[in-house]
């Protein structure tokens, strides 16, 4: 489907937004961002800045923001930079091919939309959006626990697959019911995030004083005792009303047991912890560093990923989170191993910019640009794109 095409029936299941923007320094909602002009968008960074113009600041401050003094923010993007590509000439490259088989199904490149939490502080509609964003561009969209629309909803309006991002909270039995649920919504594979047991110190969020504002709320949270918890410790305290500190390998194969998807773990930088994981029996490994949102002054992405490549020497798939704004940037990491990658913050800020359509523009520039960097180096495949792409 065009971008252009896309319905939007789907606006009448949720009531408005509330008014989040009290310190009035903008908008009353991000919805004002349709009504500027927006022709002059061109590529993800221009939504980038569009965003930033058009969410109130708490918004865009919880979705921006990174952990402590934001260094592994600032380097899961530099690092891409500095990778120089070493192209090949006089190559036939009239036909290019970026389709990807991933767990037995055939993705039409080689790009997820990672979960990313809260999307109705971006527009009134949220996740809703993004899955009829999704949808029209035919992309994978993975849907986060802390979404502020239930699953099922989500599920029942999908044109295109979903996977489900999950926690293992500190209510077992919830936990377990809601893979349940996310299986029962048709949701093709699980992705459990492991590198929280805490909360980074993301003090972006805290100077914004961020909290979800009346009539918002974590919709797939609903009847787990400690849901109505906050989202951030106390001063004195590191945890989370939601996330299960006592964690372990244990859990992971506690969870094996009954998931009848493919279960990847996401939040992976240490090659022996993707060893042990393949022995837990995962399906497959995200390297991730939480966008930078936890533990500052870990690697980038990028950098962490060829030990973790070589460690998983092919066993499983590897994909990779982060810092991804161009089309060179996928070329790079498929070159250093990563089978698949994912975005985040760029189709968010699609969402608050243009609603479904600007999720779907996101989609539909990266995967152009991501055609051209094949063409212009010389690999009209996926399977072309090895190390040698690199230069060294």
């Amino acid at each position: 489907m065009h971008p252009d095409a896309i319905t939007v029936a789907y606006t009448t299941q949720l009531r408005p937004m509330p008014d989040i923007s009290k310190d009035n320094t903008a908008p009353d909602t991000p919805l004002a961002a349709t009504k500027k002009e927006t022709t002059a968008i061109v590529d993800l960074p221009d939504f980038e800045r569009q965003a930033k113009a058009v969410l109130p600041a708490m918004a865009w401050d919880y979705l921006a923001g990174g952990a402590a003094d934001e260094l592994t923010l600032r380097w899961n993007r530099e690092s891409y930079d500095r990778l120089r590509l070493r192209p090949r000439v006089l190559v036939d490259v009239s036909e290019l091919d970026t389709r990807l088989t991933l767990f037995g199904k055939v993705l039409p490149f080689p790009f997820l939309l990672a979960p990313t939490a809260y999307q109705r502080l971006m527009h009134p509609d949220g996740e809703l959006a993004t899955v009829a964003g999704a949808g029209a561009a035919e992309a994978t969209l993975v849907l986060s626990s802390f979404s502020t629309v239930a699953l099922e909803t989500l599920a029942a309006a999908a044109t295109h697959p979903l996977w489900f991002q999950l926690y293992i909270n500190p209510d077992r039995a919830f936990t377990r019911d809601l893979v349940g649920r996310a299986i029962a919504a048709k949701c093709q594979a699980l992705i459990l995030t492991v590198d929280t047991p805490v909360l980074g110190p993301r003090y972006r969020e805290l100077r914004s004083a961020f909290a979800l504002p009346p009539g918002m709320e974590r919709a797939n949270l609903k009847g787990m005792a400690t849901a109505a918890g906050a989202h951030r410790p106390t001063e004195r305290n590191i945890f989370s009303a939601v996330l299960d500190p006592r964690a372990t390998w244990k859990d992971i194969e506690w969870l094996r047991s009954f998931t009848t998807v493919p279960l990847l773990l996401k939040g992976i930088l240490n090659p022996d912890d993707a060893e042990r994981a393949i022995q837990a029996g995962v399906d497959g490994i995200i390297v991730s560093n939480h966008g930078a949102r936890n533990l500052d002054t870990v690697p980038a992405t990028i950098d962490a990923l060829p030990e973790v490549v070589a460690k998983v020497a092919g066993r499983v798939p590897v994909l990779v989170d982060g810092g991804i704004r161009r089309g060179t940037d996928i070329l790079k990491a498929l070159a250093l191993g990563a089978t698949a990658t994912l975005i985040g913050r760029p189709y968010v800020c699609g969402l608050a910019v243009e609603g479904p359509k600007g999720v779907a523009r996101v989609v539909n520039i990266l995967r152009r640009e991501l055609e051209m960097a094949m063409a212009l180096s010389g690999r009209t495949t996926l399977a072309a794109i090895d190390p040698s792409v690199i230069w060294r």
